[in-house]
């Protein structure tokens, strides 16, 4: 099969891998913002999604999206440095017009699914997961996403690594964004530099989206009222 067996094959899985994940960022991104004006508002949300079924479906169709991307982004990367062989550790010169997130997408990737799976630590293993598992003697219950929200960015660890984790899925949307459309066919002369800037102003916003409700909540401007309180379970 073509999707597997040749390299364009390989980049046009990862395309369409990336395009989807980002279109869940999206979602989740406007779904966080609600926080900032009501926790109510925010915990119906979380409600609704919950333990149903739609939910359990479509998290265990993300994660085969995160499996696959990250996958075929190993596939590809063993398939590169064994096409440039011997010259594979030698030293060159940067090459010109290249981008810095473009030579270390692996890296910035690597990055990104360690935050992800912080991420499932905070949040998804005491909401979802303690639900479906019937979990019991945690802090708050299951559907009071807030309340998660505002223990976790209390500490300044999470804070800080979350802040990591932002920066590096900004470097990797910027590239991946107008690289995918390239692979799509969907890019050309006139386009090229267009959906370079339009994948970087989408990913800035949708990064932004994210980092002002992580902030927000771990300076007090929103939920507890306290910024950096002893609520980190991690010793700092």
């Amino acid at each position: 099969m073509w999707l597997c067996d040749s390299s364009v094959g390989r980049k046009v899985v990862m395309s369409i891998s990336g395009i989807a994940l980002i279109l869940f960022l999206t979602f989740h991104a406007s779904m966080n913002v609600v926080a900032l004006f009501s926790a109510e508002g925010y915990n119906m949300i979380c409600e609704f999604l919950g333990a149903n079924w739609y939910a359990v479906v479509a998290t265990l169709g993300l994660a085969a999206l995160v499996a696959l991307h990250f996958i075929y982004a190993i596939w590809l990367t063993l398939q590169n440095k064994k096409a440039r062989g011997s010259n594979a550790y030698s030293v060159t010169d940067k090459p010109e017009k290249v981008e810095w997130a473009s030579q270390n997408m692996f890296v910035l990737g690597v990055i990104v699914i360690l935050g992800m799976v912080l991420h499932l630590y905070n949040f998804w293993w005491n909401m979802m997961a303690a639900e479906l598992l019937g979990i019991e003697g945690l802090a708050h219950a299951p559907g009071d996403g807030y309340a998660w929200i505002v223990e976790t960015f209390s500490c300044p660890v999470f804070t800080s690594l979350y802040v990591i984790w932002l920066v590096a899925l900004w470097f990797h949307l910027t590239h991946g964004f107008w690289s995918a459309m390239q692979t799509m066919g969907w890019s050309g002369k006139v386009w090229f530099c267009r959906w370079k800037v339009i994948g970087i102003a989408y990913s800035t916003v949708l990064v932004l989206m994210f980092l002002v409700v992580a902030l927000a909540f771990a300076f007090g401007c929103v939920g507890c009222g306290s910024c950096w309180n002893s609520a980190c379970p991690v010793t700092c």
